[in-house]
């Protein structure tokens, strides 16, 4: 998408700094991070000292669907991604970072999906936020993910769902319909038999 050559006036820049606060403060109420983008740990090196999202789903009725918002970035493998190239595929993009410990958890079984549902025009996505490149493809290498990861290190890139459906933490997660619409939401680490009955309705309707 082209950009302009304008540089924001400081009352704008101001206010664009701090709507990215904001969904920063929301997203880290998943899993928490200190003011350098790493990790809360409460001692012994053992991932402690995070909050969860509840896992709390919403589905939004076909009829009321929300177009998603345009969504471009760079990839960690040194290409680029957008949602707008997805046209006519169901979109499943997951918002995590290699510092969660849930997102560390459910991203095999997103895998797993990835490749069971690839055959029904579904495509999977990471969205890797407020993480380091190195850490981030670390993990999906140590693990095997195949799928794409979005680099979004300050969050910025969420700022484009704030008028839909936000993810509100690390680990969430949505799904996008065929017709480019937000089907549903996951606020929170989600299953692999829960995200497949998710995907299954959204695939139905």
């Amino acid at each position: 998408m082209p950009t302009s050559a304008r540089t924001p006036s400081p009352t704008r820049r101001a206010a664009m700094l701090a709507a990215a606060a904001l969904v920063g403060v929301a997203l880290l109420s998943g899993c928490s991070a200190d003011s350098a983008g790493e990790p809360v740990n409460s001692g012994g090196g053992n991932d402690q000292g995070y909050v969860a999202g509840d896992g709390r789903v919403t589905v939004v009725p076909a009829a009321e669907r929300e177009d998603a918002p345009e969504l471009s970035g760079p990839t960690l493998d040194g290409g680029t991604w957008s949602l707008a190239d997805q046209q006519g595929k169901t979109v499943v993009l997951n918002v995590w970072a290699s510092w969660c410990p849930p997102c560390r958890a459910e991203m095999p079984g997103l895998q797993r999906l990835s490749e069971r549902y690839a055959e029904q025009g579904v495509v999977f996505a990471g969205l890797d936020t407020r993480d380091t490149d190195a850490a981030a493809s670390a993990f999906i290498e140590n693990i095997g993910v195949t799928y794409p990861q979005v680099v979004d290190p300050d969050g910025r890139l969420l700022l484009a769902f704030r008028d839909t459906l936000p993810p509100q933490a690390i680990p969430s997660t949505l799904i996008v319909d065929d017709e480019g619409r937000i089907a549903a939401r996951v606020i929170g680490p989600i299953t692999e038999p829960r995200l497949a009955a998710l995907l299954d309705d959204v695939l139905a309707s």
